[in-house]
């Protein structure tokens, strides 16, 4: 099967994202997590808690970012965590600091993402223009991401983990400091693309609440 042919297809039915005794901590005995257990179901799964109690730590062993000490990720795409192509090709996440880079326009910050992923310029294309319409952002393509405000940025950056329609959608505080227009346009897209995918939101916003399919709270 081709790029062209694996992009376009329609997509398989989402399985579980499966933890399995996860154990892993920044120093050796001193765990944030240990012996930690939990599927993910297809849909919008909330992590709230006080800051420090491991939700952006555990959005980054689900991404592959970080290596537990033990136990087993298994994602629903099939593909190793820790492999490249996983990475590459169907997880998304979208940072707390957003990490769009600055002196690149809206435009080419997706055009990497899209080459990165190996989608084909067609369907790079035409999700482009199908994201930044439904964002509200199409007249900021050409925009650098350093002359954005917080609320396109923040678009900007949804808009950019959306774009490979990935099988596992990770967002660290998606709507931290926005109102409520912006927020509600990123709810809206989140719940369109994030009920077709296994989609983990770390979050201390309530406003999130209503689009939840379950919410875990870490500090239990």
């Amino acid at each position: 099967m081709n790029d062209g042919e694996k992009n376009t297809q329609e997509a398989a039915p989402r399985e579980d994202y499966v933890c399995e005794n996860l154990t892993f901590g920044y120093t050796h005995g001193r765990y944030v997590f240990e012996n930690y257990t939990r599927r993910f179901a297809p849909g919008i799964t909330l992590l709230r808690g006080y800051s420090g109690c491991g939700k952006t730590t555990l959005l980054k062993l689900l991404a592959g970012y970080l290596k537990p000490f033990a136990g087993t990720l298994r994602a629903p795409c099939g593909v190793p965590v820790h492999s490249a192509e996983f990475r590459r090709e169907h997880v998304s996440y979208m940072f707390q600091g957003l990490n769009l880079l600055p002196l690149l326009s809206v435009e080419k910050n997706l055009a990497l993402c899209g080459e990165i992923a190996l989608l084909p310029k067609k369907i790079l294309r035409e999700r482009t223009e199908k994201l930044l319409a439904e964002l509200g952002i199409e007249t900021l393509r050409k925009q650098r991401a350093d002359k954005l405000s917080g609320g396109q940025l923040q678009r900007a950056a949804l808009a950019r983990a959306l774009l490979k329609n990935p099988a596992v959608l990770l967002l660290d505080e998606p709507t931290s400091g926005l109102d409520d227009r912006n927020t509600e346009i990123i709810k809206t897209k989140i719940c369109e693309y994030g009920n077709a995918c296994v989609c983990v939101i770390s979050t201390h916003d309530a406003r999130l609440l209503d689009i939840a399919n379950e919410v875990v709270e870490m500090e239990k």
